[in-house]
């Protein structure tokens, strides 16, 4: 580009962000991060409009964040970004989903559910008035859209063996997971008897309910703990179907129950389980994430998220729970389950050092996606619907749409 070398656009790299910061920038920032340096997104998207013009030829606009430092940005421009280094990955075992239920905004099973995305209702609503109460804070400010289910307090504890006490002390995410496990099961028509050899896997991201049963130290008793322990969401789960296999709850953020399926995949393909029981669940029992968003500038102002569209704002929030059960699809057929669907392959990596510990990285992403259709035997052009994270921020999509179309 241009015809510069490397070395050359460095020290472009270097002139022409001390003139855009406001401050000066050296070699020896060369390897940081470009938002470590006060590099903002505004800024980033005039430094890739200045490359443009300087360069005489188009840029992405993702560019700074695949190439996040000036050393990775000036590499960029005078050559193809390497080879992703994995080496050739083997067929993945194929898993069967043999049983599914959720319990979500305006769908109390999965029927309902599909009935509403078929019909485009939209589920999205203000906070329940009596939701945030217990906090004793003034939420006047904090926004009040979201996708809410009506009642986050129900529980049959009878039915599963739990005293009112101790069903008390419970997040409302242990007793909802508990009941729609319930349900995926019998979906599947699988007997708790034959789970024995059965792995848990949950995704969970938000233990708010902790912070309303051990505030006050004078109410904690032996089910605190229990009641709001992360790990117990799997462990509790475990525990009511008397499951001996992998018990495990993962918090990676949004990704939390994708990545709960690919550890529950994985292990079935291991024979560390032959059955597994993969569910996620998030209640938005306080105020806080809401508003921490909201400082962010991540949520949308009209309460509706439009995912890679021009009017594009932000997320609007949500809660529910979804379970499935997997099994290897041999012994699915072998068994004679009915196969709702199967997954070919999953894959997880990190966008390491972005441009930022909040952004994504399109080359990463698009690593990810080529691994994963090759250990999955699947030609990405045969393709033809991806559910995307579709963040619907002005940030979020371009690059995902960029990583996408770079692998697809």
């Amino acid at each position: 580009m241009s015809g510069w070398d490397q070395r050359r656009w460095q020290r472009w790299l270097v002139e022409r962000l001390t003139e855009l910061l406001g401050r000066p920038v050296t070699e020896r920032d060369v390897d940081r991060p470009l938002s470590d340096c006060g590099l903002s997104s505004r800024d980033a998207v005039t430094l890739v409009a200045d490359i443009e013009r300087q360069s005489g030829k188009p840029v992405p606009s993702t560019l700074v964040w695949s190439a996040p430092t000036i050393a990775a940005l000036s590499r960029a421009l005078v050559a193809e970004a390497p080879a992703n280094g994995h080496a050739p990955v083997a067929a993945a075992e194929p898993i069967a989903v043999v049983g599914l239920a959720c319990r979500l905004p305006g769908a109390g099973s999965a029927r309902e559910f599909w009935s509403l995305l078929r019909d485009g209702d939209c589920p999205v609503g203000t906070v329940p008035a009596d939701r945030w109460t217990a906090f004793g804070q003034d939420t006047s400010r904090v926004p009040r859209h979201g996708a809410f289910l009506a009642d986050v307090a129900g529980f049959d504890a009878e039915f599963f063996g739990i005293s009112p006490r101790e069903a008390d002390e419970m997040d409302p995410q242990q007793r909802l997971l508990l009941e729609v496990t319930w349900e995926a099961l019998a979906d599947a028509g699988i007997p708790v008897r034959a789970l024995r050899d059965c792995g848990v896997f949950v995704g969970l991201s938000s233990v708010e309910y902790g912070h309303l049963t051990m505030a006050d130290l004078s109410t904690v008793d032996a089910w605190s703990a229990t009641g709001v322990s992360a790990s117990l969401a799997a462990n509790r789960l475990s525990y009511v179907l008397g499951a001996h296999g992998p018990s495990v709850t993962v918090d990676t953020a949004c990704s939390s129950s994708l990545v709960a399926v690919h550890q529950a995949a994985r292990a079935l393909q291991a024979g560390d389980c032959s059955t597994a029981v993969v569910g996620g669940v998030n209640l938005l029992l306080s105020p806080g994430i809401t508003a921490v968003f909201d400082a962010a500038g991540a949520l949308s102002a009209d309460g509706r998220c439009k995912p890679f569209d021009a009017s594009a704002d932000g997320i609007v929030r949500g809660e529910g729970c979804g379970v499935v059960v997997l099994r290897r699809l041999a012994d699915a057929r072998r068994l004679g389950d009915r196969v709702l669907a199967v997954v070919r392959g999953s894959g997880v990596n990190s966008d390491g050092r972005s441009n930022g510990i909040m952004a994504p990285n399109p080359l990463a992403q698009a690593a990810l996606l080529r691994r994963v259709y090759e250990s999955a035997a699947v030609s990405p052009g045969t393709v033809d619907y991806v559910e995307a994270h579709g963040t619907g921020t002005p940030l979020g999509d371009p690059i995902e749409a960029e990583a996408l179309r770079s692998a697809l």
